[in-house]
């Protein structure tokens, strides 16, 4: 399993806070759970995760987008932080 999480902005235009998704056989890098979830879930999804400034990270680190998955990896979606 992967456990998916989403925070901030993202969760709340997803109006999701985390998935858990089986791992596939063939395995899958993290631009290829970010296409298996714009497909599973629709145009919506492909409009909040695909803006260039989504922060993606594997494991608390921020991750590429071609980083290989592994079963039992955590993933998070989030918006650019800011502070002051």
């Amino acid at each position: 399993m992967i456990e998916v999480l989403f925070f901030a902005q993202v969760r709340e235009r997803l109006d999701c806070a985390s998935l858990s998704l089986a791992f596939p056989a063939t395995g899958l890098d993290l631009d290829g759970l970010q296409a298996r979830l714009i497909a599973e879930h629709g145009p919506g999804w492909a409009e909040v995760l695909g803006q260039d400034n989504i922060i993606r990270a594997v494991n608390q680190v921020v991750a590429e987008r071609n980083t290989p998955l592994n079963d039992g990896d955590e993933v998070a979606f989030y918006p650019p932080v800011t502070g002051g």
